[in-house]
């Protein structure tokens, strides 16, 4: 099966096809007398497992051994269940720190409504002004970023 018919199959481009050759996610291609790669014809599939396995967030070098294990024989789904637990196990993790980054902006968030925008107080040491500060005791009201655009208007002095 010639590179093309293998990217189509598998729904992704030959860049892709040669890059999965590369990191072993495909065993190494014969070739034909012209040059031309010759993969199986399990190729497509192996490719679309691949993507499955990402799009459960495995990484590429752990769906590189999870296929070598396949491949070896003797894989079953209660030996290899450790793989699904250590993405889980990640997943967790990654979701438990996503959650305490979003709980602190939405702290950020509450104090820049009520006037305490820690976007503009941090000290000018040259002039030893601190903006939001500043600007509070000046009777202006704290520049904050509009949720619309994502700028942030510029406060006049």
């Amino acid at each position: 099966m010639k590179i093309g018919q293998v990217a189509r199959e598998a729904g992704v481009s030959v860049d892709t096809v040669r890059f999965y050759e590369r990191r072993g996610v495909l065993p190494p291609a014969g070739r034909r007398p012209s040059g031309y790669r010759e993969f199986a014809g399990s190729a497509p599939g192996r490719i679309r497992a691949a993507k499955a396995l990402q799009d459960l967030g495995f990484t590429l070098d752990e769906i590189v051994d999870a296929l070598r294990a396949h491949d070896e024989g003797g894989a079953t789904c209660a030996g290899e269940r450790w793989r699904l637990e250590a993405v889980v196990t990640r997943l967790d993790t990654r979701i438990a720190e996503l959650q305490r980054v979003r709980r602190e902006a939405a702290r950020a968030v509450e104090d820049c409504e009520a006037g305490r925008c820690r976007l503009l107080t941090i000290d000018d040491r040259e002039t030893g002004r601190t903006p939001a500060i500043d600007d509070r005791q000046a009777g202006r009201t704290p520049a904050v970023t509009d949720r619309e655009t994502g700028r942030t208007p510029a406060v006049a002095d």
